[in-house]
């Protein structure tokens, strides 16, 4: 005996009759596979697996990754460090567009939320569009080449569209190995639930989804819209997952990231964001993989899931928590001269997990999944990936 979900029932169903073949992914809505199909004892039987349009949304800040090789006379006159993470002051102003004109560029759809989402739809490959993104724009053209980038990864992204800030950049100027970041949020932090996310077409997509996820950083931006999302999740027993993001999230925005706890199935973090939380917890442990169990064990509002924590620690083993225990997983083993650039780790991470998480795969085979896009990511500057992956 198995247990058999409702997208698995209904891969079965159009194994077995000519008409049901004819109704196209489009006209089946998450709501009736629920009604049609609830979970049940079923027989092992050979299951055609497929996966619907906006299965997977996220919700974040986005930004146009403005990538260029440039020179140390670039540097100096914007005061950047080779190797740096910075966000952009008012001396920064002109940067963003004498680095368009005075070097060849390339423009990535990025932020951290859109880079897993984007990554997830990647390791998805078919159909185009079962990945959703809300974040907030401005309307210009950085604003224009954002869409079509997203377009271009075929992430279904709606954006807030305003035109009180510019869209959200991040310049990364290469010299030598070295790349330097520049990142100017403007727009992203201009998100508004009630002019987006409150709206009848975009709260439909919300509801399509089966698996949610947000970074953490956004709970700087619109916590009341990471509420929203999370309670509806909660409430119609769907996936909903939370990124810890960096550690002053754990420190200034506590009240926010507490508020949102209760909801979260599955919480993604790296080392020094999960010792951040535990000392702002009072976890008064050090040891990852307690406080990961600490972590599992925290408040939850829907009982019918248990919460999974899982921690990344960059070449060290990745530890994920459950209600019965907590698990080392080894990351692939990784040729040092191969590495280019590590800062999309771990949002590459979280977006091969993702990818098998939608498709209802064990959690072992996410996080391989998980590893093995953090490997490609890693061997490429910014949050790039080939055209199809070799993932089996």
């Amino acid at each position: 005996m198995k247990i058999e979900t409702g997208l698995e029932a209904t891969g079965r169903g159009l194994q077995q009759t000519g008409d049901q073949r004819e109704i196209t992914q489009r006209q089946i809505s998450l709501k009736n596979l629920e009604e049609c199909f609830p979970l049940r004892l079923t027989q092992p039987w050979p299951l055609v697996h497929f996966l619907l349009e906006n299965i997977l949304f996220g919700m974040g800040n986005p930004l146009l990754d403005i990538t260029a090789v440039v020179d140390k006379d670039f540097l100096d006159k914007y005061s950047l460090k080779p190797n740096d993470q910075i966000l952009a002051e008012d001396k920064h102003k002109e940067l963003f567009d004498e680095l368009v004109k005075k070097f060849k560029v390339e423009y990535h759809a990025g932020g951290s939320t859109q880079n897993s989402i984007k990554v997830a739809q990647w390791m998805i490959q078919q159909p185009h569009k079962a990945a959703t993104f809300f974040g907030c724009i401005g309307i210009d053209r950085f604003g224009e080449i954002l869409k079509k980038k997203a377009a271009e990864a075929h992430v279904d992204a709606h954006y807030y569209e305003q035109n009180e800030q510019t869209t959200g950049t991040c310049a990364v100027c290469i010299t030598g190995d070295n790349r330097s970041l520049v990142a100017n949020l403007a727009a992203a932090n201009c998100y508004k639930k009630e002019k987006h996310l409150d709206m009848e077409k975009n709260w439909t997509l919300v509801q399509k989804a089966r698996v949610y996820y947000i970074a953490g950083f956004f709970l700087t931006v619109s916590p009341e819209s990471v509420l929203k999302v999370a309670n509806h999740a909660s409430e119609n027993n769907r996936i909903f997952t939370l990124n810890l993001s960096a550690p002053f999230i754990s420190q200034f925005y506590k009240e926010s990231l507490m508020k949102v706890m209760p909801y979260v199935d599955i919480l993604f973090g790296n080392e020094t964001e999960a010792a951040t939380f535990a000392r702002e917890q009072g976890f008064e442990t050090e040891d990852i993989k307690e406080i990961a169990k600490k972590t599992q064990a925290l408040p939850k509002v829907n009982p019918k899931r248990q919460r999974i924590v899982i921690f990344t620690q960059g070449r060290e083993d990745t530890i994920m928590a459950t209600e019965n225990e907590v698990t080392a997983f080894a990351v692939l083993d990784q040729n040092q001269e191969e590495i280019v650039d590590t800062n999309g780790a771990g949002d590459a991470f979280v977006g091969g997990f993702l990818s098998q998480l939608v498709s209802d795969k064990p959690l072992t085979e996410c996080i391989r999944a998980g590893h093995y896009a953090a490997s490609v990511i890693i061997r490429r500057t910014g949050c790039t990936f080939p055209e199809k992956p070799d993932f089996h």
